[in-house]
């Protein structure tokens, strides 16, 4: 699958956050790329920054946090486009649920582990 069409399923997911939730992301970045960091290469996704449950009144003037999600790794798991678009909605669902300060713990009881 190409990088533009990978690309395009990560905005369609992106697309089927509720707004009422996605109205509340805030300083928060959604990237793709092809790689996972090299000690960790079967990583999907990945949330770098500060949860809003962490942030203060006075969280200011600070850097964007960044959901990316993987390419490679998730074709790797996929043998078929519908999977594909599966995986990539829970990955963007669960990198989400970190910003909003949920640990892996719960996403594994909510099914997006």
């Amino acid at each position: 699958m190409s990088r533009e069409r990978f690309e395009a399923l990560v905005a369609a997911a992106l697309d089927e956050v509720p707004d009422e939730l996605a109205d509340l992301v805030r300083n928060c970045v959604v990237l793709v790329e092809d790689d996972p960091p090299a000690d960790d290469p079967h990583l999907l996704g990945v949330y770098v920054g500060t949860p809003l449950t962490e942030r203060d009144h006075g969280y200011t003037m600070a850097l964007p946090d960044t959901i990316t999600v993987f390419r490679r790794p998730t074709l790797a798991i996929c043998a078929t486009e519908e999977e594909v678009v599966d995986e990539v909605r829970v990955t963007v669902v669960h990198e989400i649920a970190h910003h909003f300060g949920i640990d892996d713990h719960r996403l594994d009881e909510l099914g997006y582990g």
